[in-house]
């Protein structure tokens, strides 16, 4: 069997930046312990797999794995996917709809090359246990301002300079009952709204370079904060990766914007 393989950098527009992602296309649907042991083989943060959808509402039915697991949204591996249907299979849309674990997302080219994908949001509420607090703290060798969750615990913090110098307990962080842990701060520099790391050592992924998937909590949380329904936030890790983001407080979406460039074309064998 001999199947396309595309390695992606999202959240960049030159390669070695941004968040690396596996992407293969497939006419059907293969076993799921295969696109797994892909996944494992692959060994980034994410391999994304599209197959053509037999629906009206959807044009691919798209899933992610991380080398130990599926996952139910991926950002910049959806990103991935769509910039390799736009520029490398040439594909004749305006927006792909993908049909998803997380319902349909829609990814749309904008005029300056960036494109955007339209996401739940899933806003975090406030986490007041002393215990979890305590516990995030030893993880992240640094006490937060404030603890919040979705379906990632978040982490506040006073001041970027506190994210970009964390030094985390992976172990202590894996150990803890959430799916990942996110680090947020407001932004350091000029037209930085906020920045942010990740980390999901539990899901094989210790420090994930860019999450566009993080931004359907960190949207709604830094919009409402800072009154502000556009913002431009940057990973702080050590790839790095700009992310362009706009959140109305009356809807239940996020759009999740960036830059995506080919560093690979292969074909696996096996």
């Amino acid at each position: 069997m001999h199947l396309t393989l595309f390695q992606v950098d999202a959240f960049t527009d030159e390669v070695f930046r941004g968040n690396p992602a596996a992407v293969m296309p497939l006419p059907d649907w293969l076993p799921d312990d295969l696109l797994q042991a892909f996944a494992a083989e692959n060994n980034l943060s994410e391999t994304a797999y599209f197959v053509p959808s037999l629906d009206d509402d959807a044009d691919f039915e798209l899933r992610w794995f991380t080398p130990v697991t599926e996952v139910d949204l991926c950002g910049h591996a959806t990103l991935a996917s769509a910039h390799v249907l736009l520029n490398e299979m040439e594909e004749p849309y305006d927006a792909i709809r993908f049909r998803s674990q997380s319902g349909i997302l829609t990814v749309r080219r904008l005029p300056d090359g960036r494109l955007a994908m339209d996401f739940p949001a899933r806003p975090p509420v406030l986490v007041e246990d002393r215990k979890l607090l305590g516990e995030v703290s030893f993880a992240l060798g640094k006490t937060p301002e404030c603890l919040m969750k979705a379906r990632d615990l978040v982490a506040v913090f006073q001041d970027a300079s506190e994210v970009r110098a964390l030094e985390p307990d992976f172990a202590a962080i894996a150990a803890l009952d959430c799916f990942a842990l996110v680090a947020t701060a407001s932004g350091d520099e000029d037209g930085l709204d906020f920045v942010s790391r990740y980390f999901a050592p539990a899901q094989g992924v210790p420090e994930d370079p860019v999450t566009g998937s993080a931004y359907s909590t960190l949207a709604p949380y830094w919009g409402r904060r800072l009154d502000q329904s556009n913002m431009v936030a940057e990973q702080a890790s050590l790839r790095g990766g700009l992310l362009w983001l706009t959140f109305d407080p009356g809807s239940d979406r996020v759009e999740i914007a960036g830059h995506a460039v080919t560093y690979l074309r292969g074909t696996v064998e096996v």
